[in-house]
């Protein structure tokens, strides 16, 4: 029982793919929820990136049940046979209510252990649809891919969207019942974001006059750090600076990319960074150039720093960037497009700019906070268990 005599609900959330975005809403998932007085277990991958142990530890100091397991991304009969048996022995276990399952590998491997126990009420936060990932994987693995979710979606109580739009594109995917989709917005801790002093521009290598673009997250296609490479080189932003923090398994092919369009002396490669609210306090603009998203938390954390946000039209974004009000809105892949909007940002008076940003952060004040997040999710377990 809990504190007010209720019940306790005993959730177990299962995630391979624990970088960038995602990685950061199971961290704040579990800790809210655990706030919430919930008994919260963690099945986790640290393969992808070895510090999220990191984070794994200190959800356990705060009273989550953190197992580690070595779930890896690509398709590995053997081992992925061996972790659904990990998974299962863990079940029979905790015997949860609710088994929460993120992105595609641990969406497949916690819903089957489920399943096969009858164990848990299923829900599944895909965090978009790998099937959806044109530039990423060939025809066949998508066919792959959505064959398998539409295995899944019948015996899976709810399918959880970060974003509305999100929630819109998993009923158009026709793979998902529409009846079994829940809309539950990402949220953030805001007070990270807030009264931060921003980093030196020498630190960044970036003269102090300098406009300083500023684009986080994973280098890989999705995130579309290339598109914003090439619209540097367009004549608006011929004097701006683009910095870009994040690593990934694009960033050498974007580095020759810079060097190719004669703007590598202006596209400054960071690598993993921890100290994202520093960089965001000292950009001018933040870019959004992705190619997909559910719901981007880079958007969400540069409005909760006050900054004006310029963004590819993707789920997540075309909700939280309104047109002229918090920032702007450009097509997919267009250079062109994304270079001429930052331009025109870039040349409001200062005050008009910083409008946009205190724009930003009142909307996500208004609704995008990690204990909402917690509290939405709640809701749904306690409708399907």
């Amino acid at each position: 029982m809990n504190a007010n005599g209720r019940a306790e609900l005993r959730v177990l959330h299962v995630m391979e793919a624990t970088i960038g975005g995602t990685r950061r809403h199971l961290v704040d998932v579990a800790r809210e929820q655990r706030r919430l007085g919930l008994s919260v277990d963690v099945i986790a991958s640290a393969e992808r990136v070895a510090d999220f142990r990191r984070d794994l530890a200190q959800l356990a100091s705060e009273g989550v049940r953190v197992v580690e397991l070595p779930m890896v991304r690509e398709i590995r009969p053997g081992l992925d046979l061996r972790h659904l048996r990990a998974i299962e022995r863990e079940l029979v276990a905790r015997r949860p209510d609710v088994v929460h399952t993120h992105s595609s590998k641990a969406g497949v491997l916690g819903r089957l252990a489920s399943l096969e126990l009858s164990i848990g009420a299923r829900v599944h936060t895909p965090h978009t649809f790998a099937f959806l990932f044109h530039a990423m994987f060939g025809a066949t693995k998508r066919k792959l891919f959505r064959q398998i979710e539409r295995g899944l979606a019948d015996s899976t109580s709810a399918v959880i969207a970060v974003s509305e739009s999100e929630g819109d594109t998993i009923r158009a995917s026709g793979v998902v019942p529409p009846e079994r989709v829940r809309v539950v917005p990402n949220g953030i801790d805001i007070g990270r974001w807030v009264d931060i002093a921003p980093i030196a521009r020498a630190e960044l290598s970036v003269p102090d006059r300098a406009p300083l673009l500023v684009v986080a997250g994973l280098l890989n296609v999705a995130k579309g750090q290339d598109v914003a490479i090439r619209a540097l080189a367009e004549r608006e932003l011929a004097t701006a600076h683009l910095v870009l923090a994040g690593h990934g398994e694009e960033g050498a092919a974007w580095e020759r990319l810079a060097h190719d369009l004669g703007v590598a002396e202006r596209t400054h490669f960071l690598g993993w960074r921890d100290d994202v609210p520093r960089i965001f306090a000292a950009a001018d603009v933040v870019l959004l150039p992705s190619r997909w998203e559910a719901m981007p938390y880079a958007v969400l954390e540069a409005m909760a720093a006050e900054k004006p946000v310029v963004a590819t039209a993707v789920d997540g974004a075309r909700e939280l960037v309104a047109e002229g009000v918090t920032g702007r809105l450009v097509a997919l892949e267009d250079p062109r497009a994304l270079a001429r909007a930052t331009a025109e940002v870039l040349a409001l008076e200062p005050r008009a700019r910083a409008l946009l940003g205190v724009a930003g952060r009142e909307r996500v004040l208004r609704r995008y906070s990690s204990a909402a997040m917690a509290r939405g999710l709640v809701a749904v377990y306690r409708e399907v268990a």
